[in-house]
């Protein structure tokens, strides 16, 4: 579900002072660049190389036609030659969709023999790109700014990073979340302001009654429940007692109902992500395990005790990250290692997604003691190690903070035989001290969105695109300078809002 192949408009500047020759030149290098990234950055969107825009009118007119694309996610921006700024203020004045400013050249080395003014007057991108920059300051445009040559690999990451923050925000754009129930009582950072959420980040938020869902689920049919559960079989490593257990089987027929009606719902009402919560359930056999989780590694987007922002940024996430080694998770930070390393054991009541697997789960039956006791099928296993991010969007009120941890995930030291619900273990950047005072001093959440295949960069190029703050702690975050990010961006937001 979360496999899309978007567009992205090479839209190169020049003007008609170079000549015809000179205007040929740019239009066949520019659709070499195309060519070249499509074919060997292994991008997530496809590059479409626009005719090279020469005056005012050529500018407004590719920006309107972006901003009216269904298929346009985004627009990179080259100044081949020299593009005067002035012709690009309409333009850029009236673009909605984000744009990356590439600052290249098409040649990686200068032919020292041959070089003349021809040459570089054709080839003069360092000319050109920082009269086209000054215009996007002089403007106040946000942008991302990506400098080298475009054939390196860690250009050609940068690029690809900023595409997906960009397919991130086009499925913000387009998101609805279904809430089932409402949020769990007493908690605040669950809680939020949802019109100001779809003013800002553009998703919309649905409340539905239990009853609604309980009565597509029950419609779901004993064949389809039995064909779900053979799924089961061939996707999971099952205990052999749990085979030969009625009553355990039982239990996880009835995730495979749970699971076929939430999606038939999802589905039918146009949401790709969902909440729930444990005080909520009428009408239900349980909390959903198995069937949040496996709906997760389809791509839907999940918070749980009615968490709709966690929900969202899940899905924005796992839409980001398509494709890319690593996958992407509701999570809680839940109990911390004090010992002789600070560690943080992540998890959840039940709803971790499996996409960040180290290894196959196993399908087990185990008692949900937390608001509700029942038996629920779930998924146990363990986070695969390697670098993570652990994201939290929270509402302060009068705007939103997206708060970002860089993490690194390791093995358990030793088994957890006792512990019914699958987890991660991870060592906070840059330090479990600093970071979590940190998080505490930014507002964070206890629940994030947790990913091994989206970067830092992209969280913060998705937040730039809808215009709120980001605050990131790695390994070169200290608590007083934090403190001071944090009341400096405090003071710029404010202002930004205006009166």
């Amino acid at each position: 579900m979360t496999m899309m192949k978007k567009e992205v408009w090479f839209v190169t500047g020049s003007q008609h002072l170079y000549g015809p020759k000179v205007l040929e030149e740019v239009a066949r290098d520019s659709e070499a660049i195309v060519n070249g990234l499509n074919e060997s950055a292994g991008l997530a969107v496809q590059l479409v190389c626009k005719p090279t825009v020469k005056s005012p009118e050529e500018i407004h007119q590719v920006c309107q036609q972006a901003n009216s694309s269904n298929e346009c996610i985004g627009l990179i921006l080259w100044m081949h030659t020299f593009s005067p700024a002035k012709m690009w203020i309409a333009g850029l004045g009236a673009l909605n969709k984000p744009w990356l400013h590439l600052h290249t050249q098409f040649n990686a080395a200068l032919p020292w023999s041959d070089i003349n003014m021809n040459y570089m007057n054709t080839h003069q991108s360092a000319h050109g790109d920082r009269e086209f920059g000054f215009i996007g300051t002089a403007m106040r445009k946000e942008r991302k700014v990506v400098a080298g040559h475009w054939q390196r690999a860690d250009v050609q990451r940068q690029i690809d990073d900023w595409c997906r923050a960009a397919m991130g925000w086009h499925e913000s754009q387009n998101l609805k979340v279904a809430r089932f129930g409402d949020n769990m009582r007493q908690v605040a950072v669950t809680e939020g302001n949802k019109v100001s959420a779809q003013i800002t980040f553009g998703y919309e938020v649905h409340a539905f009654g239990l009853d609604e869902l309980s009565a597509v689920v029950n419609a779901v049919s004993d064949d389809e429940v039995a064909a779900q559960v053979e799924v089961y079989r061939d996707d999971y490593i099952i205990p052999e007692a749990t085979l030969a257990d009625d009553y355990k089987m039982q239990m996880i027929a009835n995730e495979a109902r749970l699971e076929l009606g939430m999606q038939r719902f999802l589905d039918e009402g146009g949401f790709k992500a969902f909440t729930n919560c444990f005080e909520n359930l009428a009408g239900l056999t349980g909390l959903p395990g198995l069937a949040t989780q496996r709906l997760m590694s389809k791509g839907y987007g999940y918070g749980g005790e009615g968490d709709w922002k966690t929900a969202a940024m899940v899905r924005i996430m796992k839409v980001m990250g398509q494709g890319r080694e690593g996958g992407c998770s509701f999570m809680e930070d839940y109990t911390y290692n004090m010992g002789e390393t600070d560690q943080v054991l992540g998890a959840h009541m039940l709803e971790i997604c499996p996409s960040i697997a180290a290894q196959k789960p196993t399908l087990d039956v185990h008692l949900h003691t937390i608001g509700v006791r029942c038996d629920v099928g779930r998924l146990l296993f363990t986070g695969k190690p390697g670098p993570a991010i652990n994201v939290s969007p929270i509402d302060l009120g009068n705007r939103f903070r997206i708060l970002i941890n860089e993490v690194d995930t390791v093995e358990p030291p030793a088994e957890l035989p006792h512990l019914p619900v699958a987890s991660a273990l991870w060592e906070p950047k840059p330090s479990l001290s600093v970071a979590s005072a940190a998080w505490i001093h930014a507002g964070g959440a206890h629940h994030t969105a947790y990913s091994q295949a989206v970067t830092t960069d992209m969280i913060v190029d998705f937040a730039e695109m809808a215009g709120v703050e980001t605050v990131v702690i790695d390994d070169a975050t200290t608590v007083r300078g934090f403190k001071t990010e944090l009341r400096h961006n405090s003071a710029y937001y404010m202002l930004k809002q205006g009166v």
